[in-house]
C-alpha cells in the first residue's frame, strides 16, 4: 500500500474515486490526444475530423478505465507500492484495450485503432500519471513542510498551558475528582499533539478531544465560555485529519469569546450528508474584530491537510456572518483505514 520516501513520509497509489484525480487524469489524456492529432495533421477542418473520431474511443475507454480503478481502488491500496503500481497499470492498460477492441466494430467506415497503438498509449499514460502523482504527494508535504506542521500542532500556548495547572492546583483540595479529570484532559491533549498528524482518526476521538480541550479553557474562563454541541447527527465511525476541529475550536475561543467581556457561545454542529461529513464551528466576533495572523497560519495548516488527504473533494469555507464567524468544513465521508490508527486516548 504504502512506502517510505526521501523525507521518511509514506507514499501510496493515489484514491481513484476522488474528483482532484479524475480530473488530473482526464485533463492529460486530452491532452495527449491534442497532441497526437496536431502532430499528424497540418489544418484545423482536419484536426476537428481526427480530434471527434479519436474521441468517440477514447472517452468510453477513459470512463471505463475511472470506473475499473475506482471500483478496484481498495484493493490496490492495500497491495505494496510496487504491487499496485503493477496492478494500476495493467488495469489501466487492459480497460481500454477492451472497450477499444469492442468499439472498433461500431466505427463504421472509420479506420479501426490499432489495439498496440491504444496498450502502448495507455501505458505511458499510465506511468506518467502515477509517476506525477507520487511526485506531487511529496511535492504538498516535504520535510521542511512536515517540520512545520509538526511544529504548529505541538505547540501549545503558554498562558494556556499555565493557567490550567493553576486552576488544577485550585482545585486539588476543594474539588480533587475535577482536578484529576483536568489533568487527564491535559494527557490527552498532548497525547493528541505528539502523535503523528499524518493519520486519520476517528471523528468521535477527534470530538472527544476537543471537549477535553473546552473542560479546560471553562476552568479559567467560567461562564464566559458557552457551548452548544450539535452532534446527534454525527458519524462517529467517520475517519478525518487528527487535529482539525480542536485548533478550529481554539481559534474560535482566543478570537471570538477572549475579546469579549461577557463571552459567549460557541456552536459546533457536525452531522453527515448523503458522503459528505459537515463540521460548522461558530462564535461570535466583536464588531471591530480583524482577521489575526496566528488564526491565519492555523486555517492555512488545516486547509494544507486537507488537500493532502481529500484533495478537491475536501472544503474549508470562511463565513463571515454579521455578528457571528463561521468556519464550515466538508470531506468525504470515509471509515475504511488505509494507514495503521493512531493509539486512542485511554481512560480509567
Amino acid at each position: 500500500m504504502k512506502r517510505k520516501n526521501h523525507n521518511n513520509r509514506q507514499v501510496e497509489l493515489p484514491n481513484f474515486c476522488q474528483l482532484g484525480v479524475n480530473l488530473r487524469i482526464a485533463l492529460t489524456v486530452e491532452a495527449a490526444l491534442v497532441a497526437s492529432v496536431v502532430a499528424r495533421v497540418a489544418d484545423f477542418d482536419a484536426f476537428r475530423e481526427q480530434f471527434i473520431a479519436l474521441s468517440a474511443l477514447a472517452q468510453p475507454a477513459l470512463l471505463l478505465t475511472l470506473l475499473a480503478l475506482c471500483a478496484a481502488g481498495r484493493w490496490l491500496r492495500l497491495l505494496s507500492y510496487r504491487a499496485g503500481v503493477g496492478a494500476t497499470l495493467l488495469l489501466g492498460v487492459a480497460a481500454p484495450v477492451l472497450a477499444t477492441w469492442g468499439l472498433n466494430p461500431l466505427l463504421g467506415g472509420a479506420r479501426p485503432a490499432p489495439l498496440a497503438w491504444t496498450a502502448v498509449l495507455a501505458l505511458l499514460l499510465g506511468a506518467g500519471l502515477l509517476a506525477y502523482f507520487n511526485l506531487r504527494a511529496r511535492a504538498l508535504s516535504p520535510a521542511i513542510t512536515e517540520a512545520r506542521l509538526q511544529a504548529l500542532q505541538a505547540r501549545i500556548r503558554p498562558h494556556f498551558l499555565f493557567n490550567s495547572l493553576n486552576a488544577v492546583l485550585s482545585l486539588v483540595r476543594s474539588d480533587p475528582r475535577r482536578a484529576e479529570r483536568a489533568l487527564e484532559n491535559m494527557a490527552d491533549l498532548f497525547r493528541a499533539l505528539m502523535r503523528n498528524a499524518s493519520h486519520l482518526a476517528l471523528l468521535e476521538d477527534e470530538v472527544a478531544l476537543t471537549r477535553a480541550y473546552l473542560e479546560l479553557e471553562q476552568l479559567r474562563m467560567g461562564d464566559r465560555l458557552r457551548v452548544a454541541w450539535h452532534v446527534d447527527k454525527m458519524p462517529g465511525e467517520a475517519l478525518i485529519p487528527s487535529l482539525v476541529i480542536q485548533p478550529l475550536v481554539e481559534n474560535a475561543v482566543y478570537h471570538g469569546i477572549e475579546p469579549m467581556p461577557d463571552g459567549g457561545e460557541i456552536s459546533l454542529n457536525i452531522y453527515r450528508s448523503a458522503d459528505k461529513v459537515h463540521v460548522v464551528v461558530r462564535n461570535p466576533v466583536t464588531p471591530d474584530a480583524r482577521p489575526h495572523k496566528g488564526n491565519r497560519i492555523a486555517l492555512a495548516n488545516i486547509r494544507e491537510r486537507l488537500m493532502l488527504h481529500f484533495d478537491l473533494d475536501a472544503q474549508l469555507k470562511l463565513e463571515p456572518l454579521g455578528a457571528v464567524y463561521q468556519v464550515h468544513i466538508v470531506i468525504p465521508y470515509t471509515h475504511e483505514r488505509t494507514q495503521p490508527a493512531p493509539a486512542r486516548p485511554h481512560r480509567r
